[in-house]
């Protein structure tokens, strides 16, 4: 079987897959408290239940639409997120719904919002990659690869403008690292010293097409040293608290100085792109994916936990039995809920009501 070190210099069997970062290269684990490390377990837990049930709901046809799970990935999301004050932004792509539960939103209105329903947390109207709320200053998915990424330098800019110290998450995944808007976006926060974190989520496909394939540049991350003053830093997206270090001083880095910061998380799904997109036998090898899947990062923390003493085999499985009827419940939740009534099918679309004369321009014109 090919080594993750050999899958990413090319090897003939997995050339796509990215290898992870030297340990010497890694930051130093934060001093978190017990709970707080029991608090992280449990927020991957719930990630992996959330998107299992989503899963299995949507091959029941009670998800329609594109569903982007993101199993495998959820030391990314936890890890960073845990970072963040309540009055920092978090704003992501498509694959987002670990992120939503991480910074706040309820599993009820999260999976709400998957089946549909009036009760999701966008009213029913976005669905699996459009998930939004304010009250946590959770800023949406976006379904449009890197599309969001002038939204947050945007959001960047209006903390900048206010005099505030918050700070901005932008996730976004591997392949948006090409397109137009990644670069004018790090451009506009690097000029004009904007507190934004861009944390590329590496999982090594863009779609069905290895970054190795696409990208004219080995290490992602080094696109920082495009534009000056901006930090950077490559990180195991696949350790929870290496993630959580990385962010920290990315965090420290927007409050004191004012400054971007560029990470690159590699990491690993261990699902298909989309639902429609099977795990394994199109572009990747079964061996790829088992291999990566002996790094689970919630189970390489829970041994972890259970190895400083912090949690014992028991309590995993409680919390695990916790976290499941919780999900279960949601979904429940979900599926009673009612539909959004078709009388709201204008509403958060046009800035006033739906101009009936075509030849009439919008009255904020």
């Amino acid at each position: 079987m090919a080594t993750k070190e050999t899958r990413a210099h090319g090897d003939e069997t997995s050339k796509d897959a990215s290898s992870k970062p030297a340990a010497a290269d890694q930051p130093d684990p934060p001093s978190l408290e017990p709970d707080e490390l029991r608090e992280l377990l449990r927020q991957m837990i719930l990630a992996r239940r959330f998107e299992e049930k989503a899963a299995e709901s949507y091959q029941l046809g009670k998800i329609g639409g594109f569903l982007h799970l993101y199993i495998g990935q959820e030391a990314v999301a936890t890890g960073a997120i845990s970072a963040l004050r309540q009055d920092d932004y978090v704003i992501s792509a498509y694959r987002e719904h670990a992120q939503a539960l991480v910074r706040g939103i309820p599993p009820r209105a999260v999976m709400a919002e998957l089946y549909g329903r009036a009760s999701g947390c966008s009213k029913g109207m976005g669905g699996s990659m459009h998930l939004f709320d304010r009250s946590v200053n959770f800023m949406g998915g976006h379904a449009i690869v890197g599309s969001h990424l002038p939204i947050a330098a945007g959001v960047g800019y209006a903390i900048r403008y206010r005099g505030g110290d918050q700070v901005c998450l932008c996730f976004f995944g591997d392949a948006a690292v090409n397109i137009g808007a990644f670069h004018e976006a790090l451009n506009m926060a690097a000029k004009w010293e904007l507190p934004v974190i861009w944390i590329i989520e590496n999982n090594a496909y863009g779609m069905g097409t290895g970054i190795r394939r696409s990208a004219a540049i080995t290490e992602l991350v080094d696109r920082a040293c495009a534009y000056e003053g901006t930090a950077s830093a490559q990180v195991d997206g696949m350790d929870v608290l290496k993630v959580r270090a990385a962010i920290d001083e990315a965090v420290r880095i927007a409050r004191e100085e004012k400054r971007p910061s560029l990470i690159e998380a590699i990491t690993y799904r261990f699902m298909g792109h989309s639902m429609a997109d099977p795990s394994h036998g199109t572009y990747r090898a079964r061996e790829e994916v088992e291999e990566w899947r002996e790094d689970d990062p919630i189970l390489s923390l829970c041994d972890g936990l259970i190895e400083a003493g912090v949690i014992t085999a028991e309590e995993y499985e409680e919390m695990d039995r916790a976290v499941i009827e919780e999900v279960e419940e949601s979904a429940e939740f979900a599926e009673a809920s009612p539909r959004p009534d078709e009388s709201h099918i204008y509403d958060l679309v046009y800035s006033d009501e739906y101009p009936h004369d075509l030849d009439r321009r919008d009255s904020w014109r």
